[in-house]
């Protein structure tokens, strides 16, 4: 029998707080949130890994690290209303739910979604809302938001998904450029956004958040 509660402890101490994760809520929702309960049930055992976790499709649950080091830096406060693009299982909208006074969670495979409504309504997490739908069109119907988070990384940024922000709104976005992923967080001032380094980390990028390719004629 896996002992997860030890596991989840361990987690949050030998990869959280080293990393310069301090906020009370934070830790608090890691060591509450059971991790291996949004994973595929083949991936249970691997659920406390120091890495990004496949969870088919391509697509993967960002490692701990990264995904606490995103909300500290995005500063998710009680009143707030967050978008979460990418959800997966529905971990990252189940730990943003015990910080923010709501979460809209997207996913656009239909498998996926159906199963995050599940856990996350078992789960308790009652004040998450899910939508089924391509990630870079956002949930527009739901918003505006204080802070959008997404959970994967991108070449750019939907210039929809910036107008879902509210103004002084923040988003989290892990930004791959060549072999380096760089976590930048993005201050909404009217209708620019302005980008400030975080830390490093590295996924694979989401579907439709590629970069476009210019070609010069």
């Amino acid at each position: 029998m896996i002992d997860f509660v030890t596991r989840r402890t361990t987690m949050v101490d030998t990869q959280i707080r080293p990393s310069d994760v301090t906020k009370f809520p934070i830790i608090d929702a890691m060591l509450s949130v059971p991790r291996e309960e949004f994973v595929p049930n083949s991936r249970r055992e691997a659920a406390y890994i120091g890495e990004n976790l496949e969870i088919g499709g391509g697509r993967v649950m960002l490692e701990p690290r990264t995904l606490a080091k995103m909300l500290d830096a995005l500063d998710v406060q009680r009143n707030e209303l967050v978008l979460d693009l990418g959800c997966g299982l529905g971990y990252s909208s189940a730990v943003v739910a015990r910080l923010a006074e709501a979460v809209v969670a997207v996913e656009s495979d239909e498998g996926l979604a159906a199963e995050a409504q599940t856990i996350l309504s078992r789960e308790g997490a009652d004040n998450v809302i899910l939508h089924q739908g391509p990630l870079a069109a956002g949930a527009a119907q739901h918003g505006p938001y204080d802070a959008i988070l997404v959970q994967g990384a991108v070449g750019q940024v939907p210039e929809g998904l910036v107008a879902q922000l509210k103004d002084e709104g923040r988003i989290a976005c892990l930004f791959m450029e060549n072999a380096l992923g760089v976590v930048r967080i993005g201050y909404k001032h009217g209708e620019a956004i302005s980008w400030r380094f975080a830390f490093n980390a590295s996924a694979p990028v989401l579907e439709g958040f590629e970069k476009e390719v210019v070609f010069n004629l």
